[in-house]
């Protein structure tokens, strides 16, 4: 035997390789199995001994084949045969760092000198930060970002490589919701992995991030832990001058200070909107029959008002499990066209109905979310004595101290200095809650000569805002939502020219409401008209084309 299967390797060479050798002789061994079978069909002692001699012929094969071709592919590796055996040059030992550092990062480092992967584990950060500059949390190429921001701090603090800054998801990235333009956060929660040889991860993030920016606490978590699936509800908080719940009666401007009757109207109103409802009316793109469109509210109230800056404000909270596009500027929008008499109070309850209503969204200068909670997660791990809560009672004081500074500040300067919640309000009256056509885009009441100039004017204002909705998806303000779903809606904003946003304000403030709703109702009667200012007469797609180019120049 051991002369057959040596000649049979002999004959066809040294292989190239060990595997190519130990593929020879596993085929030579079946082979020399199957002539033995088919000599001696009838003794299988006989067949288990010539096999086992043939074997051992192999093995003693073995380790000079592969002596050779270690020499040939590992040159810097001293191979000795020896008595048919192989010996190895014994190899340096490792340093205590060296073994330290192995033991730490899973890898030790390459000769090219590259830097081994760290050993990670999942972290929750706890974030503040002004959204004044921003536009938003989610990162939008070609625009600044909270997230770009943070990112870009981790990186310069050697906790995230440069794939990890451009791809965060590889160290499982996850925020607990998304802010907008402009949209604030006193407490934002992240999930991510980052190395656990850093001792003081807050400090090494924050000397990179403006003051805008900080990072208020960090914990350990779960190996399986997401900030977003966890939290159970965020609470969100809208801040606003209370001119903005003034009767119609009342003289609406700085120096209006709120009754405890409108107070407690405006709190009654709010109740309404607690429980489970339909808010397909009070979000983008979403029908009655989504069921996605319910939505659970399980707390909204306003707070008593406090002045600020000559300014009285007021400061409503609302707590709910999840909220979508639009949805919490709509309900502060309607609430406050019922508290100037605009609309009644049964229109919120007609909202959560089928038909569609044209619901005002408010502006998003003063959302702020408060905070992601994670009670179940607190109640599972918090108490196992090996993680820690999330409940951040340590960071309170100093989230207070930056909301005042940076937050609650900017809210007001920009109120005063740019006034956004009163050019707001002076379009409230353009629009009619009744009618379903202003935001489903039905033609018919548009052509129709018994429809008063006012009212078309209000269809053509609905019908302007969804092309707008339509083209560049969220709103030019700030506003927040958590949907996954609502992903393909965040695209980059449209930049109107300077030249016709002072056209807009000047129309608006200079002329007063009235003039405004004039300059409406004129610039539909032009658009009856079908021409240009050239006199050609305009029909298909270019009379439509003139059309919204009228109404804009007219009304903005």
């Amino acid at each position: 035997p051991k002369v057959g299967v040596g000649s049979m390797v002999e004959e066809a060479g040294y292989p190239d390789s060990p595997e190519e050798h130990q593929h020879m002789a596993a085929r030579g061994l079946f082979r020399y199995n199957k002539v033995l079978k088919f000599v001696c069909p009838a003794t299988n002692w006989v067949c288990q001994v010539y096999f086992l001699l043939a074997a051992r012929a192999c093995v003693q094969f073995l380790p000079f084949s592969s002596m050779a071709s270690s020499q040939d592919s590992h040159g810097d590796v001293e191979a000795i045969s020896h008595g048919g055996s192989m010996k190895r040059a014994t190899e340096p030992e490792s340093t205590e760092a060296q073994v330290k550092r192995i033991h730490l990062d899973g890898t030790s480092e390459a000769d090219g000198g590259e830097t081994a992967r760290r050993k990670r584990r999942k972290y929750a950060l706890l974030l503040s930060y002004s959204g004044k500059g921003y536009l938003g949390m989610q990162r939008n190429p070609g625009y600044r970002t909270i997230e770009d921001d943070l990112l870009t701090a981790m990186l310069r603090a050697d906790l995230i490589t440069d794939e990890g800054c451009t791809c965060p998801q590889i160290f499982h990235f996850q925020r607990a919701a998304r802010t907008d333009k402009g949209v604030s956060a006193a407490r934002q929660v992240i999930s991510l992995k980052l190395p656990e040889d850093v001792p003081d991860m807050v400090s090494a993030i924050n000397k990179h991030l403006c003051s805008q920016i900080r990072v208020m606490a960090v914990r350990r978590t779960t190996k399986s832990f997401n900030c977003k699936s966890w939290c159970d509800s965020r609470t969100y908080s809208y801040m606003c001058p209370s001119f903005a719940f003034a009767p119609r009666t009342e003289i609406m401007n700085e120096d209006y200070r709120i009754t405890p009757e409108v107070l407690q109207q405006l709190r009654t109103t709010l109740d309404l909107y607690k429980g489970t409802h339909n808010f397909h009316n009070f979000t983008a793109r979403k029908k009655a029959q989504d069921a996605s469109a319910n939505r659970y509210i399980m707390d909204i109230d306003c707070g008593e008002p406090f002045e600020r800056d000559g300014l009285e404000w007021l400061i409503i909270k609302i707590k709910g499990q999840s909220f979508m596009l639009h949805q919490i500027r709509k309900m502060i929008g309607l609430t406050m066209a019922i508290s100037q008499g605009l609309s009644s109070v049964d229109i919120i309850t007609r909202a959560w109905g089928k038909d569609r209503v044209d619901v005002p969204i408010a502006p998003g200068l003063g959302l702020v979310l408060e905070e992601p909670h994670y009670d179940k997660y607190n109640k599972r791990y918090g108490t196992d004595g090996i993680h820690e809560p999330l409940n951040w009672e340590e960071a309170a004081q100093k989230i207070q101290e930056f909301r005042k500074k940076y937050i609650d500040s900017s809210i007001v300067n920009t109120e005063i200095k740019e006034k956004p919640m009163l050019k707001w309000l002076a379009t409230l009256p353009l629009h009619k809650f009744n009618i379903s056509e202003a935001s489903s885009g039905n033609d018919h009441l548009d052509n129709s000569n018994a429809t008063p100039p006012r009212l078309q004017a209000a269809v053509k204002l609905g019908k302007y805002r969804d092309m707008e909705n339509h083209d560049r998806g969220s709103d030019d303000d700030a506003e927040d939502e958590d949907e996954g779903d609502l992903d393909q809606y965040r695209v980059v904003p449209v930049n109107k020219p300077a030249e016709d946003e002072s056209k807009k304000i000047k129309l608006l403030y200079e002329n007063g409401t009235d003039n405004v709703l004039v300059n409406v109702e004129n610039g539909v009667e032009r658009e009856n008209e079908n021409t240009n200012k050239t006199g050609k007469v305009l029909d298909g797609e270019e009379n439509i084309a003139n059309k919204e180019k009228v109404y804009t120049q007219s009304s903005g």
